[in-house]
């Protein structure tokens, strides 16, 4: 494993673990090493001072590689909103009485996005009415 200081396009400078050099170009260039800090998936290499090994562990690199994870789940979640966001309906907190309505044919079919209640949740979820709960990450608009 090797890690490197990586930077975006805003200078923010964090770590990141990869297998070797060839791993880091390629996720790089398929845009899949983002940014912790604002997501930015455009990052080159920053200057870093050689690592001299002490033969103690070093807790902090997990804990970087755990704060890279979790960046890029972030990143990934953020993704994923958008994508629902551009192929679906928005229709709020009515997402139980639509979803119900496309279930039993009275409207159209068509993809919804929107707000329920876990009482509502579990009530869709006994008539067999289909649906996905996902994680919403609120916008970064920074």
């Amino acid at each position: 494993m090797i890690v490197f200081d990586l930077k975006c396009q805003d200078d923010h400078e964090f770590e990141a673990w990869f297998r070797d050099n060839a791993t880091y170009e390629k996720q790089r260039k398929k845009g899949q090493v983002p940014c912790p800090i604002c997501g930015d998936t455009k990052v080159v290499k920053a200057p870093m001072a050689p690592n001299i090994a002490t033969g103690k562990s070093d807790a902090a690199s997990g804990a970087a590689q755990d704060a890279f994870k979790a960046a890029a789940t972030m990143h990934m979640l953020r993704k994923l909103r958008g994508e629902v966001e551009k192929n679906s309906d928005y229709v709020g907190p009515q997402f139980a009485e639509e979803a119900r309505k496309i279930h039993y044919g009275e409207t159209e079919k068509r993809s919804i996005h929107g707000e329920a209640t876990k009482p509502e949740e579990k009530a869709l979820e006994e008539e067999g009415v289909p649906f996905q709960t996902i994680p919403w990450i609120p916008r970064t608009d920074s």
